[in-house]
């Protein structure tokens, strides 16, 4: 495999991205939702007086935490126990969605939005392999994805900080290991395996929207994280999450393999748009 010609099909599909609003508005809207909405709400927390805190909603969450945070959170009056679980547990499986929305808008537009733009025909004709052309799609959907996902996290961790460096004594809660190990581990081998069944499902659909409309359906094992851990049914730490990360993975390869069989070059182009 030439990384090269794949790194072309990037640029050349990023090119194409920049003047498609239609695509980046799904992947700038939502990361500023969670940029700006999360913090606020943390804000609204920390100006709550005490009296009017209940932080009973979250016990089915606290008290499936380890025990040396459950020590820590015995110590916290109820400003500091709702702050410290919303921004450390609550609203981390969230931020999951943001490489899946993003990797699927832009995965979605690979193959369908080059069928309906014409230029499909050009692109297959490409002197490069199947596996190349995956490659440099999946990079097209993947970079964009992790860097909108990682400023994201900058702003919540940095508001976070801010609002509750006064209420913790002058310490930071962000990041910690879990929330590093999440962004940084678990989202990027989730886009992967979002983004490959994305761009396959876009080779075989007519259109953009259609492939969209499909690729929803990979929100749901992320809305279950979210579920559970808001929930207290299963929580986020350290070993969990290097499972998501190794099952992800191995799925990951899967995918790209599976992918490249999967892909031919004639049936994609007698789709109609």
């Amino acid at each position: 495999m030439n990384i090269h010609k794949a790194w072309l099909v990037f640029k050349k599909d990023w090119l194409e991205i920049k003047r498609n609003w239609q695509v980046l508005l799904p992947i700038i809207i939502l990361p500023l939702i969670f940029a700006v909405v999360f913090p606020g709400i943390i804000m609204v927390i920390s100006q709550t007086p005490a009296q009017n805190m209940d932080v009973q909603d979250f016990q089915s969450l606290i008290v499936n935490l380890p025990a040396d945070v459950q020590a820590q959170i015995a110590q916290m009056t109820p400003n500091q126990i709702l702050f410290y679980i919303m921004v450390l547990y609550f609203f981390a499986p969230f931020f999951l969605i943001i490489p899946v929305m993003a990797s699927s808008v832009m995965g979605s537009d690979s193959f369908a939005g080059e069928r309906e733009r014409k230029t499909i025909e050009a692109l297959l004709a490409t002197p490069i392999s199947d596996s190349e052309l995956l490659l440099g799609k999946i990079l097209v959907s993947f970079i964009p994805a992790m860097i909108v996902t990682w400023v994201s996290f900058a702003v919540y961790a940095t508001i976070a900080d801010i609002v509750g460096f006064t209420m913790f004594n002058g310490s930071l809660l962000l990041p910690n290991a879990v929330w590093l190990i999440l962004i940084f581990g678990v989202a990027p081998t989730l886009a992967l395996c979002s983004i490959g069944l994305t761009v396959i499902i876009s080779a075989r659909v007519k259109g953009f929207k259609e492939a969209q409309q499909i690729s929803v359906v990979l929100l749901l094992p992320v809305l279950g994280l979210v579920f559970a851990q808001i929930s207290g049914l299963l929580i986020l730490g350290p070993a969990v999450l290097a499972l998501l990360i190794a099952i992800f993975a191995v799925i990951d390869v899967a995918v790209f393999y599976v992918g490249t069989k999967l892909f031919h070059r004639e049936e994609i182009l007698s789709k109609p748009a």
